[in-house]
């Protein structure tokens, strides 16, 4: 289902992949610095996810700017909180590369605030881009280290804007529950020599759905 979500004075183009059974919860999920919501990887998680029964919204927002990449998540979380259509308990956010770190400051800005009503569960960074290539001395943990909800770290080993180690360490600093599956030898883009795309993109999206999956139950126990 294509819709328009509102923010400022322009909108957003967004799809939802619909479950066949009324969804008690839903997936956020965006792109990265380059392409828009149909990139592949996308597009195969949203429908590998609404047919185990989890509503997926995928939007575009170009912009190479965080900041204003994070604004339009907020204006596409609050769509979907405020939507007559799906009355969803809860949501994950989700995003690849730079959509991974925008979705990362929407928790910290809304969880810092007085917005924190726990419809956010969880956040799903697809290739968290923690440095420039090369450049490990600036890391992009910032905001991964206020988070209390949730996090999922899906990561090629041969990642040169996440290194292993380096991601490690954030980590094991991080007060929220985190797992990190790491795909190995992919690079930034889940490319690996010897293995199809279809083939990476199945192991990343039953990754994807078996973690929400565990914490939509401990949230519900």
């Amino acid at each position: 289902v294509k819709v328009k979500i509102p923010f400022g004075n322009k909108s957003l183009d967004a799809i939802f992949s619909v479950p066949e059974k009324k969804p008690t919860y839903g997936v956020i999920l965006t792109h990265g610095a380059g392409g828009d919501m149909n990139f592949p990887h996308l597009v195969s998680l949203a429908a590998y996810l609404a047919s185990h029964g989890v509503l997926c919204l995928r939007f575009t927002c170009k912009g190479l700017n965080v900041a204003y990449r994070t604004k339009a998540f907020k204006a596409v979380v609050e769509y979907l909180k405020l939507s007559d259509d799906y009355k969803l308990s809860g949501v994950f956010l989700a995003g690849r590369s730079m959509g991974s770190r925008a979705a990362a400051s929407v928790i910290r800005q809304l969880s810092q605030g007085d917005g924190e009503d726990g419809f956010i569960q969880g956040l799903v960074c697809l290739s968290y881009p923690l440095h420039r290539p090369k450049l490990h001395s600036k890391l992009r943990d910032e905001d991964l280290l206020l988070i209390r909800c949730p996090v999922l770290f899906v990561s090629g080993s041969a990642d040169e804007m996440c290194e292993k180690q380096l991601l490690e360490g954030v980590v094991s600093q991080m007060k929220a529950p985190k797992k990190v599956h790491w795909i190995d030898k992919a690079s930034h883009g889940m490319a690996v020599k010897g293995r199809t795309a279809d083939d990476v993109m199945e192991e990343i999206n039953v990754q994807v759905f078996s973690w929400l999956r565990e914490n939509i139950h401990l949230e519900h126990k």
